[in-house]
C-alpha cells in the first residue's frame, strides 16, 4: 500500500508540473468563496483542478499574542505537541508521535502546525483521491483534536527549547531581535518572547486548557485551494473540525481585542556591548496592522526605500556609495494588532556610528520628501511584474487566501491587486509614509559595536 501511494503521489506532482506552467498564471482571475458553516467556522475556497491535491489551512486566534505573559511560548507548545502523538478515541488507538509519523507517510500527505504572532496553523496537503483524502482529514482531526500531550514528552521537547534559547542568545542577531523588540512594544502583546522561565511555567494541563479555550470549530478560520468543489470542502471542513468542541447555536463568546501598540513618545538608543566581528543594526518602530488602507502605498514606498534590493535608496546610499555594509534591508511587518517598520544591517563595529548615521538620514529624507516619479514607475514595473510569482503554486496562493481571510480582505483583492498599485501616486506614497513613521521617535539597536565588558 505504501509503494502504491508513493506512486500515485509521484505522479500527481508530475502531471501538476506541466500543469502548473499553464495553469497558474490564471490564479488571480479564479473566484474566492466564501461562506459560514453551520457549526461557525469560516472558509474560503479556491478551486483550483489543474493538480489533483488540496491545501489547507486551519487557523485559530491563538496566537503568541494571546499568549500569558508569565507563560510566553503556551501558543508555540500546543502547536508542537500537537505533533507528537494522539489519545485513543472513537474506537481508534492511541498513536505516539512516531506512530503519527508513519500514519502520515503511509498516505503520502502531511498535516504541520506552527504558532505565529496571530494565529495557530494547522496546514494540511494531500492527494484529492478520494480514499486517501478522507484518511488524511479523519488522521489531522484527530491530531488537531485530540493530541495526547504524554507529560515526559512535553519534558523533553521543552529541555530542547529552552537549550535553543540559550543557544541563540549568543548570537548578536538574537540578542538585537529581542531589544529591538522590547523597545518597539514595551508590555505589548507582540513584545512577548519565550525564555526558559516562562518555559518552565507551562503545564501538559495549560495545554489542555489552552486548547479547550481557543480551539472551537466557531473559531476556525479555513482556507483551502485545490481540486475541490464547494460540497467537497464542506464535508473537508466538517472532518477537519469534527474532533472540536461545538458551542452550538450560541457560538463562541467574544476573545479581548488586542489594541495597536502606541507609538514610540520619544527615541530610543540600545548600544549593547557584544564581542562580534560585525555589528547588529536594527533602526524602526510600531507601524500600521495589515488591514490598514494604506498598506499597498507603505509596501510600494518601502520597495524603494529598502526593499527593492540593489535598486533601494538604502542600498545606493549605504553599500554603494560608502561601502559600510553588504546588505541593508527596510520592511512593514503588519500583523493584526499592530506592525513594525524596520530597517537592518551589519557592519564593522568601527563603521556602526556611521552607518547609523547616514541610514537615518536616508530615511527621514524618504519620509521627507517622498519617491520621485521614476523611483516609483520602477518600482511599479518590478512589483506588478513580479505578481505572477506571487501566486505561481498552489501553496502561494493559499497563502494569499489566508491573508485575505485573516486581515478581512475582500474577496477581489488578488484579482484588483496591479490595477491598485499601478493607481497610485507619489503624493499618495508620500502620505501614507508620513503617517505611519516618525524618523524623530524610532528605536536604534546597535549590537556589537563594543565588545563584551566594554564600557560607554
Amino acid at each position: 500500500m505504501f509503494r502504491t501511494i508513493k506512486k500515485i503521489a509521484a505522479g500527481a506532482l508530475l502531471v501538476g508540473a506541466g500543469g502548473l506552467f499553464y495553469a497558474q498564471s490564471a490564479f488571480a482571475l479564479l473566484p474566492i468563496e466564501h461562506w459560514t458553516q453551520p457549526g461557525g467556522a469560516q472558509v474560503w475556497l479556491v478551486q483550483s483542478p489543474a493538480i489533483p491535491m488540496v491545501d489547507v489551512q486551519v487557523d485559530f486566534d491563538a496566537g503568541s499574542r494571546r499568549d500569558p505573559p508569565a507563560q510566553a511560548g503556551l501558543a508555540g507548545a500546543a502547536a508542537l505537541m500537537s505533533a507528537k502523538g494522539v489519545r485513543a478515541a472513537g474506537g481508534e488507538a492511541a498513536l505516539d508521535e512516531n506512530q503519527l509519523g508513519e500514519a502520515w507517510a503511509d498516505l503520502g500527505a502531511s498535516l504541520d502546525a506552527g504558532a505565529g504572532r496571530d494565529a495557530l496553523s494547522f496546514s494540511l496537503r494531500s492527494l484529492t483521491q478520494a480514499d486517501l483524502l478522507d484518511r488524511a482529514v479523519r488522521l489531522a482531526a484527530r491530531q488537531i483534536g485530540e493530541p495526547s500531550d504524554p507529560g515526559d514528552v512535553w519534558q523533553r521537547e521543552r529541555a530542547r527549547w529552552q537549550a535553543s534559547i540559550r543557544e541563540a542568545d549568543t548570537k548578536p542577531g538574537v540578542v538585537a531581535g529581542k531589544a529591538f523588540a522590547q523597545a518597539i512594544y514595551g508590555d505589548h502583546a507582540y513584545g512577548l518572547r519565550p525564555t526558559a522561565e516562562t518555559l518552565e511555567r507551562i503545564t501538559v494541563a495549560d495545554l489542555r486548557a489552552w486548547r479547550a479555550q481557543y480551539l472551537q470549530r466557531c473559531r476556525a478560520r479555513v482556507a483551502i485551494v485545490g481540486a475541490v468543489d464547494r460540497a467537497r470542502a464542506q464535508q473537508l471542513v466538517d472532518g477537519l473540525l469534527a474532533r472540536l468542541p461545538d458551542q452550538g447555536a450560541q457560538g463562541c463568546a467574544a476573545l479581548p481585542d488586542i489594541p495597536p501598540a502606541p507609538p514610540l513618545a520619544k527615541a530610543v538608543e540600545d548600544d549593547i556591548p557584544f564581542t562580534s566581528a560585525q555589528a547588529h543594526v536594527l533602526i524602526g518602530g510600531p507601524s500600521a496592522p495589515r488591514s490598514d488602507p494604506d498598506f499597498l502605498a507603505l509596501l510600494v514606498g518601502n520597495h524603494i526605500l529598502g526593499g527593492g534590493g540593489f535598486t533601494s535608496r538604502l542600498t545606493e546610499q549605504v553599500r554603494e556609495k560608502r561601502g559600510l555594509t553588504y546588505s541593508v534591508f527596510s520592511q512593514f511587518a503588519p500583523g493584526l494588532s499592530a506592525g513594525a517598520f524596520i530597517v537592518g544591517l551589519e557592519t564593522r563595529p568601527d563603521q556602526a556610528a556611521e552607518a547609523v548615521k547616514i541610514t537615518r538620514d536616508v530615511v527621514a529624507r524618504f519620509v521627507a520628501d517622498g519617491p520621485t516619479e521614476a523611483e516609483l514607475r520602477a518600482a511599479k514595473d518590478n512589483l506588478i511584474g513580479g505578481f505572477a510569482l506571487r501566486i505561481d503554486s498552489n501553496r502561494k496562493l493559499l497563502g494569499n487566501v489566508v491573508n485575505i481571510a485573516r486581515n478581512g480582505l475582500p474577496l477581489d483583492y488578488l484579482e484588483h491587486w496591479s490595477e491598485r498599485v499601478e493607481a497610485l501616486t507619489a503624493a499618495d506614497v508620500r502620505a501614507a509614509i508620513q503617517r505611519k513613521l516618525q524618523p524623530d521617535r524610532m528605536a536604534t539597536i546597535i549590537v556589537g559595536a563594543r565588545p563584551a565588558g566594554a564600557k560607554p
